[in-house]
């Protein structure tokens, strides 16, 4: 029997799948699934990519609030003392992980500055809830190219200072114990 020809019901089931998802994703059809080399895939990681890709070209862009049912809303920070906040900001940083959004580099802002980021910033953000979501949409509160001195003295390594001392020239700011530490839900460590 030649080896191009499939071996089992469960390769014949994952053709025609794979026949199906070419269909419904000719509206959508670019360069990405060109460039996709058959050869060098399984035809069910091809049908794997092709779900996800279907997925996001489907997916309905909503803000963020409204990927939760009710929608997830969040009192005024005005209208709330600090036992409040911090008591509403790890209820929303809770039901945020519970769709995959995971929070990072927040340790040197206070729960009153994270929580008015929340309310002001992503609740609203508009995004593509995606009905099948492998990973995490990752909400970085610091960026270390614009960030820069808060990089360097919260978040950075020695390494990562020492070639930052190197590329600039200039003296490395004092690295200064993180205010304000939490620890966050976020993805398992990689095996």
């Amino acid at each position: 029997m030649p080896s191009h020809l499939p071996k089992s019901a469960n390769e014949v089931d994952q053709l025609l799948l794979n026949a199906r998802l070419r269909e419904e994703m000719e509206p959508f059809r670019d360069e990405s699934v060109d460039r996709m080399d058959p050869y060098h895939l399984t035809t069910g990681a091809e049908n794997e990519f092709l779900e996800l890709m279907l997925d996001w070209e489907c997916a309905p862009v909503l803000p963020i609030g409204d990927w939760f049912s009710p929608p997830l809303e969040l009192p005024p920070p005005a209208q709330l003392n600090d036992h409040q906040i911090h008591q509403q900001l790890w209820y929303a940083i809770h039901r945020l992980y519970e769709q995959g959004i995971v929070l990072a580099y927040t340790d040197h802002l206070s729960d009153s500055q994270l929580y008015c980021i929340l309310v002001r910033d992503i609740l609203p953000s508009a995004e593509k809830k995606m009905q099948r979501r492998d990973g995490y949409l990752f909400w970085c509160f610091m960026d270390p190219d614009e960030d820069e001195a808060i990089w360097l003295q919260y978040y950075a390594n020695d390494a990562q200072r020492a070639r930052w001392a190197d590329e600039t020239g200039q003296p490395i700011p004092d690295r200064q114990a993180l205010p304000y530490p939490r620890c966050l839900p976020g993805p398992p460590p990689p095996a």
